[in-house]
């Protein structure tokens, strides 16, 4: 596979798939973690392939200027690059899965939350400890 510096063009196109399975792993997670305000049913899932992100997963968030325009309530994607996401052991992609599912406030409102640095108790600290909540409740391995 030919790696491309950055700003190079890939001549294969980003194609993005509905990720059923990746649906299925995050509402375990919303379950077992109590998280009941992602239960409203809004969120879709989709795996990307050939995408030039170098992230694992990414949170999209529909803002109010276009759910206004388009007539549509709040909505959200996580996308999972399969290229880096799909190699990792599965207590790592849950991980992912919860960091993505907690940039999406509680009020649903199509915002997303940011990241919180450089303080104690912060983004990162409590996504740690929910995941080891989650798999210390639900002993998943790979």
């Amino acid at each position: 596979m030919k790696k491309y510096q950055r700003g190079q063009k890939s001549t294969k196109q980003v194609s993005w798939d509905l990720a059923p399975d990746i649906e299925s792993r995050t509402q375990k997670l919303i379950k077992a973690l109590e998280l009941e305000w992602l239960s409203y049913g809004r969120i879709f899932y989709y795996r990307s392939v050939n995408s030039k992100a170098r992230a694992y997963a990414r949170a999209w968030g529909l803002p109010r200027l276009w759910q206004r325009t388009l007539g549509v309530e709040p909505a959200y994607i996580v996308e999972v690059i399969s290229e880096h996401f799909d190699p990792l052991p599965l207590k790592e992609q849950d991980k992912i899965l919860l960091h993505e599912l907690t940039h999406i406030p509680r009020n649903f409102s199509g915002a997303l939350v940011a990241h919180t640095r450089h303080k104690k108790g912060s983004f990162h600290d409590k996504l740690d400890i929910l995941i080891e909540q989650y798999h210390a409740n639900n002993n998943t391995t790979r």
